[in-house]
């Protein structure tokens, strides 16, 4: 490591992003894929739309309560 290093043409935040622009991966469970590739073959969705439809219709009917 150096003793001394150059931070004149450093700019501050240039990494940064905010959480709310953060996506996080979620992984589901082998089987639970298997099912829903099939079920996106046949309706011509790919999987992240038909995941999330799926879970927007559990929200909306209590069957998953938010935060």
């Amino acid at each position: 490591m150096k003793d001394d290093y150059d931070f004149s043409n450093a700019e501050q935040g240039k990494f940064y992003i905010p959480i709310e622009q953060i996506e996080l991966p979620i992984y589901l469970d082998k089987d639970l894929v298997l099912c829903l590739e099939k079920k996106c073959q046949e309706s011509h969705e790919s999987l992240q739309i038909m995941v999330h439809k799926l879970l927007r219709r559990a929200i909306e009917n209590d069957s998953i309560t938010t935060p």
